[in-house]
């Protein structure tokens, strides 16, 4: 297969005329961040926000042009737009919690979603995914964490997805235990670093929501990137999430990023499901005693201060991490365990709140010794 440069891409695109009718689309200025990966070219094409909407067939006749280049799998084209500075003495602008058209088929978008990276989030995604499915929903997983793709280990998938379509336009998901999956990790190698500015990252986030032949589900499960930087706004603003659950550990530092993502989602008006606590406690395998290595009951006290609910606490445990690095997911695999029981219970409350307690009626709250 040719080796695709970003000098091919832009020999391609100096054939395409500039929207205004002076030179093209290279010499107008607006091309920018060629990004290469294997197969898949990505750029951004710059607009200004009035013109968003008519720059939108522009974008399908560059992608179409560069689909063409001999080696291209792929082109994944982002429109970006930046705001016009505030006038003097008006504040700047704010975001306003409008959010993107939904994706056909899919009924709930829920974020997963945390602070500071490190606090188990994908993890905690993959079992509620699966805790969902186990109740007896349909649940697809949307890998957001661009820039540290994680979800294709912990569902044990490799390979790359198949086309939907004959001209390669849409691409089927992965599928692993019942559940419908899609993640950038399967589209570049493992080990590549995704050297990428925000407005690449939403086209390849774009892409692979809008782009993903998805059966009909009643949950996504979108496990989001740490932080809460322009990506996570960004997607938050543009995604019609229907409510976002915040992973935390119980200790301060972790605590404190945790606020930071809550608010991050009031402010674009998404709907805050709850707070799980994360490695909350270990149990001594040999002795039974219960250990408070991170602390306790801080995501708890965090929920019940700022007034959202708090849906429950995960332990630290050995298994859970080995079965997680092998791509057997611990609720998966070991339907009968205390921690497929607490995700479960969790899966129980997020759908209440998505649904207003449509399933069978819970079961009780499932309380471990010492809680």
């Amino acid at each position: 297969m040719a080796t695709v440069t970003p000098d091919d891409v832009l020999s391609v695109l100096k054939r395409i005329a500039a929207p205004d009718g002076r030179g093209n689309v290279v010499s107008a200025g607006l091309v920018s961040d060629i990004a290469i990966q294997g197969g898949t070219v990505m750029f951004a094409l710059t607009t200004s926000p009035q013109h968003v909407k008519t720059m939108e067939a522009l974008r399908g006749a560059v992608e179409k042009a560069v689909q063409g280049i001999p080696g291209v799998d792929k082109a994944m084209v982002a429109l970006t737009a930046e705001r016009a500075p505030p006038q003097p003495g008006q504040p700047p602008q704010q975001p306003q919690g409008q959010r993107g058209t939904g994706v056909p088929g899919i009924k709930h978008l829920i974020a997963v979603a945390s602070g500071k990276g490190g606090v188990g989030k994908s993890t905690t995604a993959v079992n509620l995914a699966l805790a969902l499915k186990s109740l007896g929903l349909k649940v697809a997983v949307l890998d957001a964490d661009v820039y540290g793709p994680s979800i294709p280990k912990l569902f044990g998938l490799t390979g790359k997805p198949e086309p939907s379509d004959a001209a390669g336009k849409k691409m089927k998901p992965m599928t692993r235990y019942g559940v419908e999956v899609m993640s950038i990790g399967f589209l570049v190698p493992e080990d590549t670093a995704m050297i990428w500015r925000g407005p690449m990252v939403m086209s390849a986030l774009t892409q692979l929501l809008r782009d993903t032949e998805w059966s009909e589900a009643d949950v996504m499960v979108i496990d989001m990137p740490p932080g809460t930087g322009d990506v996570q706004l960004t997607l938050a603003q543009q995604t019609p999430l229907a409510g976002a659950v915040i992973v935390s550990t119980p200790q301060d530092l972790a605590l404190i990023d945790a606020r930071k993502g809550l608010n991050m989602f009031r402010k674009v008006n998404v709907p805050v499901i709850g707070i799980v606590e994360n490695m909350s406690y270990f149990t001594c395998t040999k002795c039974g005693e219960r250990h408070e290595i991170f602390g306790h009951g801080g995501a708890r006290e965090e929920a019940s201060r700022i007034g959202v609910p708090f849906l429950g606490e995960i332990p630290l445990d050995k298994e859970v991490r080995l079965r997680s690095d092998s791509g057997e997911p611990v609720v998966a695999t070991q339907p009968d365990s205390l921690h497929t029981a607490l995700y479960r219970d969790v899966a129980r409350q997020v759908w209440a709140s998505l649904e207003g307690g449509q399933l069978a009626r819970p079961a009780p709250r499932i309380v471990v010794d010492g809680q």
